[in-house]
């Protein structure tokens, strides 16, 4: 039986400067269904290593975190190389979740980027890793914690309707991208 997860929160970073260095814009979209019940706002550090904490605190201070029933990420980074640990939130939150990629990332690229030009690649390489491969699912490709295939599957059907992203996602990203530059520019 598939758990039915109406209650979720879907983060995304603004966008930012290539040769910025400090802290980045991150947004979450709170849904319930597909009706928009609230912002989230924080900010992680660029190619850091706060991102696992700070979007637990994220959730945990709001006043939905009691509803909040699954986090979406898109992608497993914020803020260039700020790794979410997936497993660690899911243990700290006690809800699952999904990291979602429109295509599957060139994963040999990502570890020598990480390996190669990024403090701490070695540790966050690592928790790439332990996900395995990105696994397709409802035209995107997820990465998980706390929830089967098939629950991930159901999840992103029921909230992709304008896009093959969930809304709580495309949503995240256009306010996110909103701020930053006074106008949401790219396509989500």
């Amino acid at each position: 039986m598939t758990r039915r997860l109406s209650h979720v929160i879907g983060f995304d970073d603004g966008p930012f400067a290539r040769e910025h260095r400090g802290d980045v814009l991150v947004v979450g979209a709170i849904f319930a269904g597909l009706r928009l019940e609230g912002v989230l706002s924080g900010k992680v550090r660029r190619d850091g290593a706060n991102s696992t904490r700070v979007l637990a605190e994220m959730i945990a201070r709001s006043r939905h975190a009691p509803q909040v029933q699954a986090v979406l990420l898109q992608g497993i980074a914020l803020a260039g190389f700020n790794v979410i640990d997936l497993p660690g939130l899911y243990r700290r939150l006690g809800i699952p979740v999904v990291a979602v990629a429109r295509r599957a990332p060139d994963f040999a690229a990502i570890e020598h980027a990480l390996l190669s030009q990024v403090k701490g690649g070695r540790r966050k390489w690592r928790l790439i890793e332990q996900l395995g491969p990105m696994e397709p699912v409802a035209g995107v490709f997820v990465q998980r914690a706390g929830l089967s295939l098939q629950e991930a599957q159901s999840l992103i059907e029921g909230l992709a309707v304008h896009s093959v992203l969930p809304e709580p996602l495309r949503t995240a990203h256009l306010i996110a991208g909103g701020i930053v530059l006074g106008e949401s520019r790219h396509r989500a």
